[in-house]
């Protein structure tokens, strides 16, 4: 699944040119342009990776990482800033910010910390998800229904993944498509139905209850 980042930044010429070179690295990419809209976006979807703006309209980025980190969301940050003493990137690294930018910037220079926080994370988030009977270990990628051990394909992983972190919530196809195979996925029409039905097979083998619901029209939910 590419990861998702949220760009930060009042600037318009910046998020162009940041959206520009973090998609044709092959990152998901949303954008906001103020402290409160930064807040409202990583409720609406967390992102992998926030690239903050310091000087930003109403609530500063130094802010916004304050309110993160006082609410218990661990995400990367890296400052983006035209400030550039030894101060004001303490500050940063004191508030919970995990690296930090100066304007004007190399883009290569910004791509190889963006990669070098995301890889950092997903070795720091090794979790066991789990709901009902079912569990997966995002380290091992092996999955159990009860005591039976289930072997996923990488796409199979995704998809259950994707589940277990958002049980008994309804998630549309495009949600879905988004986060598993990525908006710009040329494949067959149908490959979310085909996979449903492989992971359908996986956790019934045995004759377990359902725990894929479609919702007809919309998606699916992961459910008892």
């Amino acid at each position: 699944m590419k990861a998702h980042l949220l760009v930060v930044d009042d600037d318009p010429r910046i998020t162009d040119l940041l959206r520009r070179i973090l998609a044709y690295e092959g990152y998901s990419v949303a954008v906001a342009t103020s402290g409160d809209d930064a807040l409202k976006r990583t409720l609406e979807r967390a992102p992998d990776l926030i690239v903050l703006d310091v000087m930003l309209p109403g609530l500063n980025g130094l802010e916004v990482v304050q309110r993160l980190r006082v609410a218990g969301d661990n995400v990367p940050i890296l400052l983006l800033t035209a400030r550039d003493t030894v101060a004001d990137r303490v500050k940063g690294f004191e508030i919970g910010a995990d690296d930090y930018v100066v304007k004007p910037f190399a883009p290569e220079e910004l791509v190889a910390r963006i990669k070098a926080l995301l890889r950092r994370n997903q070795v720091e988030r090794h979790e066991i998800l789990h709901y009902a009977d079912v569990q997966l270990d995002t380290g091992t990628r092996v999955a159990h229904r009860g005591p039976r051990e289930i072997e996923l394909s990488p796409t199979e992983y995704e998809l259950l993944a994707l589940f277990l972190r958002r049980p008994r919530q309804v998630l549309t196809r495009d949600v879905i498509m988004d986060r598993v195979w990525g908006l710009d996925f040329e494949g067959s029409s149908n490959v979310l139905e085909v996979y449903i039905g492989y992971l359908r097979n996986m956790l019934e083998a045995d004759g377990e209850a359902r725990l894929i619901h479609t919702i007809r029209g919309i998606g699916y939910v992961f459910k008892e």
